[in-house]
């Protein structure tokens, strides 16, 4: 299917609304069961609370946290689409637009390099100077053009880690890194429970692209092994919903391993995405 770029612009727009505003039903389901096994009253109710937040902001298309976060995209092409520029400028305004509409919080800085970076440029009041990241681009299977739109707020990305792990031939010795960043990090991070992004390839930006791949793909009702393994050891770490204590620390692991080189180190990437994290949405434009 054909698709206009006014069509283009408003299913972007919307999707992006959807995104900041709603939890997936298999993240609510993932939160009802939490809030059935989770032994520590006071942890319940904070569980309680997220879920029924959730609920009110998909009803009335609110964002569900002040920090309506930075769009991050990832767009999959299938085999006989065709991608144009012009695809890629409806993609950019239906985001600006969908950015006004949620409303997402004003955050740009305005200004040159060294303005942007120590901030001496001034906020840009339109909520729209909140510039969308790189998009990820990779193939899919199906004969579509997909694009996931995921809302990145600031302190899972202050909390987050990429680096180098020496493997020693033993993913094991990997896995055990991944849990102690992520015990340091749900302890740090506050806002929790937590739904962790790992990534793990041979460059930074390739473990930090798995990463965002992991969550365009997970499913919090379809965990892999090594998925469960780390929720379930950073989940004894006892952290809890907000620190206070409880079962629940991470609500689920969302973990993508790309293509590996012979080498004595693995990079790996660990995000902590808060307890509205992560907030996504995708739309079929073709």
């Amino acid at each position: 299917m054909t698709r206009t770029y006014e069509e283009i612009v408003t299913l972007v727009r919307d999707t992006l609304v959807l995104a900041g505003s709603t939890f997936r039903e298999d993240k609510k389901e993932a939160y009802r069961r939490a809030i059935t096994a989770e032994r520590n009253e006071k942890a319940r109710w904070v569980l309680e609370q997220i879920l029924e937040n959730a609920e009110v902001a998909g009803r009335e298309l609110s964002p569900l946290c002040d920090d309506t976060g930075i769009p991050h995209l990832v767009l999959e092409v299938g085999e006989d689409c065709a991608l144009t520029g012009k695809m890629l400028d409806a993609i950019r305004e239906g985001v600006a637009e969908g950015l006004r509409l949620l409303p997402g919080r004003p955050m740009g800085i305005m200004g040159d390099d060294r303005e942007r970076i120590d901030q001496s440029g001034g906020l840009n009041p339109d909520s729209a100077g909140v510039e969308p990241a790189p998009i990820l681009l990779r193939r899919c299977s199906e004969n579509v053009i997909r694009l996931h739109i995921l809302m990145f707020g600031g302190g899972p990305a202050i909390r987050a880690k990429t680096y180098r792990v020496f493997h020693k031939h033993d993913t094991q010795v990997v896995l055990d890194e991944i849990v102690n960043w992520a015990c340091e990090a749900v302890g740090q991070l506050g806002c929790s429970p937590c739904t962790l992004g790992v990534g793990v390839g041979r460059s930074h930006f390739e473990a930090a692209s798995m990463m965002l791949e992991a969550f365009a793909e997970g499913r919090y009702d379809e965990q892999s092994e090594m998925e469960q393994e780390i929720t379930r050891r950073v989940n004894e770490s006892n952290i809890g919903p907000l620190g206070l204590r409880g079962d629940t620390s991470v609500i689920a692991t969302f973990m993508k391993v790309g293509p590996q080189r012979a080498s004595g180190v693995r990079i790996v990437c660990v995000r902590p995405s808060c307890c509205f994290e992560p907030r996504i949405a995708a739309v079929e434009l073709s």
